[in-house]
C-alpha cells in the first residue's frame, strides 16, 4: 500500500473543511469528558468508565479513518500503466497523456488519475478511490454515530439537568455554533450513508453516470462489499487499523455475471 508524497489538502475550501473537523472534533470531545459526562455518571463507576471508552472509540475510528483516506494514495501507478499486456480495454487520459485502467478517472484537484474513483472528498482533501474507499465509509459511518452520541447527550445536560442555567437568551446564542456544527454533522452523515450505502451495496462509484454503468460490476452484495472492506470485511469496520486485504488490484474488473451473460 502506496502513501501519499503529500496527504495535506490542496485548496481553501479542503483546507476550511478538514479544520472543521480537525479542530472542532477534539473541541467537543473534551466538553463531553469534562464537563457532561460527570453531570450524567458517576467518575469511576461502570457507567461513567464504559461512555468514556466508548467515545474514545468514536473519535479514534473517525479521526484514524479520516487520516487513512488521507494517506493512502490510490492513484494509478504509472509502472503498471506501462506495462503492455496491461494495456487492452484501457483508454488514454487527456490530461495525464498516459493509459488509464478501466474505472479510473483524472481528478483536476490532485492532478492524477484515481483507480476506481468515487469523488474528492472536501473534509480529507483528497479523492476516495478503490485504495482508501473502506476508510472513507467508516469515517462517514463513526461521524454520525458519534455526532447522534453527542447531540443527544448535550441535549439532555443544557434542556433537562443544567436547564436552569441555560434558559436565558443569551446563554442559547453562545451555544447556538456549537449545536449547529452537531446538527450539521449529524445531517451531513446521514445525506453521505444515505447516498453511498446503496452505491457500495451495488458495486458501484459515485462517478458512473449512466444506467449501464452503474450495473456493469454488480457481483451481489457480499462481493460488492468484499470489493470495498476487503477479506476481513466482517471486522474491519472496527478500526482502520485492521487489515483487510482487497479481492481486486484496482486495475482488472470482472464484469457481472449479468453482464457476461
Amino acid at each position: 500500500m502506496r502513501i501519499r508524497s503529500n496527504p495535506l489538502p490542496r485548496r481553501l475550501v479542503d483546507v476550511l473543511c478538514f479544520l472543521i473537523i480537525g479542530v472542532f472534533l477534539p473541541v467537543v470531545f473534551l466538553f463531553e469528558i469534562v464537563v457532561v459526562l460527570p453531570a450524567f455518571h458517576e467518575p469511576g463507576g461502570f457507567l461513567h468508565t464504559f461512555t468514556f471508552l466508548m467515545a474514545m472509540f468514536l473519535v479514534f475510528n473517525i479521526k484514524g479513518n479520516m487520516i487513512a483516506c488521507m494517506m493512502i494514495d490510490t492513484s494509478v501507478d504509472v509502472k503498471k500503466v506501462d506495462a503492455p499486456q496491461d494495456q487492452l480495454d484501457w483508454r488514454e487520459c487527456s490530461e495525464c497523456q498516459r493509459l488509464a485502467p478501466p474505472r479510473s478517472w483524472h481528478c483536476k484537484v490532485c492532478k492524477v488519475c484515481v483507480l476506481k474513483r468515487d469523488h474528492h472528498c472536501l473534509y480529507t482533501g483528497c479523492c476516495i478511490g478503490h485504495r482508501n474507499h473502506r476508510f472513507f465509509m467508516g469515517f462517514i459511518f463513526y461521524l454520525f454515530v458519534g455526532s447522534v452520541y453527542a447531540l443527544v447527550y448535550n441535549s439532555i445536560y443544557m434542556w433537562i439537568i443544567q436547564g436552569h442555567i441555560y434558559c436565558n437568551w443569551l446563554t442559547i446564542l453562545k451555544l447556538t455554533c456549537p449545536m449547529l456544527l452537531l446538527v450539521t454533522a449529524l445531517a451531513y452523515g446521514v445525506l453521505l450513508l444515505g447516498y453511498h450505502v446503496p452505491i457500495v451495496l451495488r458495486g458501484g462509484v459515485s462517478a458512473d453516470r449512466t444506467k449501464e454503468s452503474k450495473q456493469k460490476y454488480d457481483r451481489g452484495v457480499y462481493e460488492n462489499l468484499r470489493s470495498v472492506f476487503g477479506d476481513r470485511m466482517h471486522i474491519a469496520w472496527l478500526s482502520p487499523l485492521i487489515r483487510s486485504d482487497l479481492p481486486d488490484d484496482g486495475y482488472h474488473w470482472s464484469a457481472s455475471k449479468n453482464k457476461k451473460d
